[in-house]
């Protein structure tokens, strides 16, 4: 055994490593992004790279899966949103070699679009989610997903939230024999039972089905469930929520505690809970997803709860430990509020950051018409919201841009242009550019090279330079100038966007510059530099 200093998200990798995972399969996003980055740095024998997409990616973690190998695939909730048709498939095909799939919820929304909970995702499939308090327990529990998934052939979801996801604190590691089975393989599973046509669909749902009873039974018995049974007052807790609410109880408590760490929820545990307790506080990050099943339309007779629904706790943002002091009668001693402290300062680009020039470009050359419409994507370039630029008019999802362009051009929209990043393009901006060449739609998409996925750590990015111009060709995009973004060139560059905006059709512009942050992380590794 050995003890580290660790993020969640490198418990989770470790986890994983000692596991003896075949692979992992990721695409970057906060607050999952370090579970990949440190499978690549501390197992490089591991296949550990970056994935197109997260469908893409959850899609190669069950292809290693069927051959029976482990594999590890991680995202943030939003990313599992792209990656749910194979994820919802999956549950029906179940998993030789263990298959986990790792989430990085964001309450809050530190770094996303949305609060959703992926726990009511896990529900709708029907596979079981663990759901660590402790960086220790990103470990245990990832390696009992492994064993899990494989003793009853079905993929396990591990929920993560951001504040246990970026925390540290010391983890104590046990790499076992369990590592060798990296180089061994399971026999192959029935193809019956992965070719999901109708009438094999339908026996495999179920089976999946009749596992539910099985998962209940696990739930109950999970010794990742703690209950303490003592006053009439009781709090029901999840994740992250427990260490908030033991920091407020304090040692001396007499409240009861009934916290989950295993779904789905224990029947035999929460109505052993309630019928001890009269009334109940239920306290976890994001939807009210247990509160909601606990009280159902009309509640429970002769129980009183409490929690998100009925205002005691918001519905919106992360939970805070001061919070969950005041709802139980002891607030934080002498708490100054952090805004009384320091001042906020708004995001902005980096300083020689190409976005810039290449926003500034965009602002200027829109300037003329009186309702031009901006749309955007997800990635550093959002940031054009903020003044001086205020060139991003919408940013929805990965790919958006490029898919909401079109829409809002056939309505009678002009001039309509888009901006999206290499990376986005590569993960979802491909499909739409495609409907847009067939159509010619009449707009211009301004595709931003930076030559990485700049704004979870500039991860090398699949479509950049060379071969983005190679993909862009082959999908019947022809002349496409290329500008670089410094600001002696705005004249230039300017009068190219405009140029592009009044040609009736689809025009591509290419930005071409790298990240600021990839040269000297390219020239300090003696590694050649990029066209791009």
């Amino acid at each position: 055994m050995k003890a580290e200093l660790l993020l969640g998200d490198e418990a989770v990798a470790w986890g994983a490593i000692d596991a003896g995972i075949g692979g992992a399969f990721s695409y970057a996003g906060t607050p999952a992004t370090e579970i990949l980055e440190t499978i690549k740095n501390v197992a490089p024998a591991t296949w550990a790279m970056w994935s197109a997409n997260e469908k893409v990616a959850y899609e190669e973690a069950l292809g290693m899966s069927y051959v029976g190998k482990r594999a590890l695939v991680a995202m943030k909730h939003v990313g599992l949103n792209v990656a749910m048709d194979p994820f919802m498939s999956s549950a029906l095909t179940g998993a030789v070699g263990g298959l986990v799939l790792v989430v990085g919820d964001d309450p809050g929304m530190h770094s996303s679009q949305n609060e959703q909970d992926s726990r009511c995702l896990a529900e709708f499939a029907k596979i079981p989610v663990f759901e660590p308090s402790t960086q220790q327990e990103c470990y245990d529990m990832t390696r009992e997903a492994f064993r899990m998934s494989e003793r009853l052939q079905t993929p396990i979801m591990i929920r993560l939230v951001t504040r246990l996801a970026h925390s540290r604190s010391q983890v104590t590691l046990r790499p076992d024999a369990e590592r060798d089975r990296s180089q061994t393989r399971l026999p192959l599973p029935d193809p019956n039972d992965w070719a999901l046509v109708p009438v094999n669909a339908r026996r495999r749902y179920k089976r999946l089905l009749d596992l539910q009873s099985v998962l209940i039974e696990e739930s109950d018995n999970c010794p990742f469930q703690l209950m303490e049974l003592k006053g009439k007052q009781g709090i029901l807790c999840v994740g992250t929520a427990y260490n908030y609410v033991r920091e407020a109880l304090g040692a001396s408590s007499d409240r009861s505690i009934l916290r989950i760490g295993f779904y789905p929820l224990p029947s035999k545990l929460i109505r052993e809970f309630l019928h001890h307790c009269d009334e109940v506080l239920v306290v976890e990050e994001g939807h009210p997803f247990i509160e909601s099943q606990l009280t159902g339309l009309m509640g429970i007779p002769g129980k009183t709860i409490h929690g998100k629904l009925d205002g005691t706790l918001p519905m919106d943002g992360e939970l805070l430990p001061e919070m969950i002091g005041a709802v139980l009668g002891n607030p934080t001693p002498d708490h100054v509020p952090v805004d009384s402290i320091m001042t906020a300062r708004p995001p902005q680009f980096c300083k020689g950051c190409p976005h810039s020039s290449s926003m500034g470009a965009l602002v200027d050359a829109t300037s003329i018409y009186e309702d031009a419409l901006l749309f955007s994507d997800i990635g550093c370039y959002t940031l054009g919201i903020m003044p001086p630029y205020r060139s991003v008019h919408s940013a929805v999802d990965m790919g958006a841009s490029i898919g909401m362009a079109p829409g809002a051009s056939r309505a009678g929209a002009f001039p309509v242009l888009c901006t999206i990043g290499d990376s986005t393009f590569a993960h979802s901006g491909m499909t739409p550019l495609l409907g847009a060449v067939l159509s010619d739609a009449n707009i211009t998409v301004l595709i931003l090279d930076n030559a990485a996925t700049a704004m979870t750590g500039a991860q090398d990015s699949m479509a950049t330079g060379d071969q983005l111009m190679k993909l862009l060709e082959g999908l019947g995009v022809k002349d496409v100038p290329i500008l670089d973004p410094i600001p002696k060139n705005h004249a230039a560059n300017v009068e190219t966007i405009r140029r592009a905006i009044e040609h009736q059709g689809l025009s591509v512009i290419v930005a071409r510059r790298p990240c600021i942050h990839i040269k000297p992380r390219k020239l300090a590794a003696n590694l050649p530099l990029s066209e791009s």
